[in-house]
């Protein structure tokens, strides 16, 4: 596994639009990740979502958002409480499947995110998503309701909270789960 040290995450701009478009174009990721509305210089913008463009060393492999879950009225996670976080995430680069890379950057991430006091970090891969449900259950996420459809598509609600000494749980209170 590699250290989260190894990572590094910086925000995505419009110099990285052909490298976003050349990686929705791989086979393994439109296979989960829509890429029907491309990026432009409105969805970068957007202050709802933090897009990044992560690197393991010097080279670029991936890209992640995280979003405030209060920033649509009809979101499947706006019942979560005030600074929850929404992610989505994909690697890009073919050649960095496999390795162990996925499950490290997201987990670098969400500790930054829990560090930074978000309660929750809630995710929605499509039911179907085997490998993405056993990297999140790996590190921490419960589904947390039955797969639904939602207006970004079929999804299975998936969430981890964090706990008093820093690091992160699945175990959300009775109240919080649907």
């Amino acid at each position: 596994m590699n250290t989260t040290q190894q990572y590094r995450f910086r925000k995505a701009t419009l110099e990285d639009l052909a490298l976003l478009e050349a990686w929705q174009s791989n086979p393994h990721v439109r296979a989960w990740w829509g890429s029907d509305a491309p990026y432009d210089a409105a969805k970068l913008a957007d202050p709802r979502v933090d897009r990044w463009i992560v690197s393991h060393g010097a080279r670029a492999f991936a890209y992640m958002q995280d979003y405030t879950v209060h920033g649509w009225e009809d979101h499947h996670f706006f019942h979560l409480p005030k600074g929850a976080r929404g992610i989505d995430q994909y690697i890009g680069d073919p050649e960095m499947i496999g390795l162990g890379h996925g499950s490290a950057f997201i987990n670098a991430r969400m500790q930054v995110l829990f560090a930074q006091g978000a309660p929750v970090i809630a995710t929605d891969p499509h039911p179907n998503n085997e490998r993405a449900i056993a990297v999140y259950k790996k590190l921490g996420f419960e589904t947390s309701g039955p797969a639904q459809k939602t207006r970004w598509g079929l999804i299975v609600p998936m969430l981890a909270f964090a706990r008093a000494e820093g690091r992160h749980s699945c175990h959300p209170a009775p109240s919080l789960r649907r």
